[in-house]
């Protein structure tokens, strides 16, 4: 079974790239070629993807000891493009 550091790298990863393809392909589509059909596809998973991340993200807070300054910057990463990936660079390969 993965352990909560594993699973969080994960979701962490899966979420940034899901966020990524939302943004940066399925909503200029929607936009300007009027096919909603990439949102609708992508939105569902991304958004089980973001809840999962942030449920994790405050499960894996007290086990890697974070201080508040610290979950706030994870759990804002997570709205913001690339973020995920800045967190698994500085937070996550440094601790284990």
């Amino acid at each position: 079974m993965l352990s909560l550091f594993k699973s969080f790298k994960i979701i962490a990863l899966l979420e940034g790239v899901s966020y990524i393809l939302l943004l940066f392909i399925a909503t200029p589509i929607k936009h300007f070629a009027g096919d909603d059909q990439y949102v609708k596809l992508l939105g569902m998973p991304h958004g089980i993807l973001f809840l999962v991340y942030i449920v994790l993200a405050i499960m894996l807070a007290s086990e890697m000891k974070w201080n508040n300054t610290t979950v706030f910057k994870v759990l804002i990463a997570s709205i913001i493009p690339f973020g995920t990936f800045y967190i698994d660079r500085v937070y996550l390969k440094k601790a284990k």
